[in-house]
Parts: C-alpha cells; structure tokens; sequence
C-alpha cells in the first residue's frame, strides 16, 4: 500500500527533513521524492510506502497536518488508490 504526500508553501531550510521525520516515525518508507522551488515557494510530493507503517492511515493524515501548521505549509496525505483513481480518465 502507497500514499502521495505533498507539500506545499513558502520555501524555508529543513523541510524535507521535517517531512521526512514524521514518514520515519510511522515507519513509512519513502520510495521516490521530488520537489522544486518556484521563486519563494517550495513544491513537493512523495511516494511513500505504508504497507509496514507504524501508525494507521488516519494517524499519518493527523501527523502531517500538525506538522504543516506548524511549518506554515498545506501537506496532504492521500492514499495511490484515490491518487490513480482521481488521475484516471
């Protein structure tokens, strides 16, 4: 089971990092990362693998929202099958 977290706001040192915390917290692996920086605002999504996570889904979404209140930045967490369905034609 996969997830795609994006990343969105104003650029500031150690987002990855702090992104990339919370993902070791819930044992999420991060199998692909890419990201960009558009003048002032950073841009990032991630693949991360959940299928040994240990923290359900909900715990993930909750984590990550705190963390972008935090920072200042909208991250979303959604789940590949929303992903692939939304993205489907």
């Amino acid at each position: 089971m996969k997830a795609i977290i994006s990343v969105i706001g104003k650029d500031t040192y150690g987002i990855l990092a702090k992104v990339s915390a919370v993902c070791a917290d819930c044992k999420a692996n991060i199998m692909d990362v890419t990201q960009s920086v558009l003048q002032d605002m950073f841009v990032m999504i991630m693949l991360v693998d959940i299928s040994e996570y240990g923290c359900d889904f909900a715990n993930l979404r909750e984590k990550m929202d705190a963390l972008g209140n935090e920072i200042g930045m909208k991250i979303s967490v959604m789940h590949e099958d929303i992903f692939n369905s939304m993205h489907k034609i």
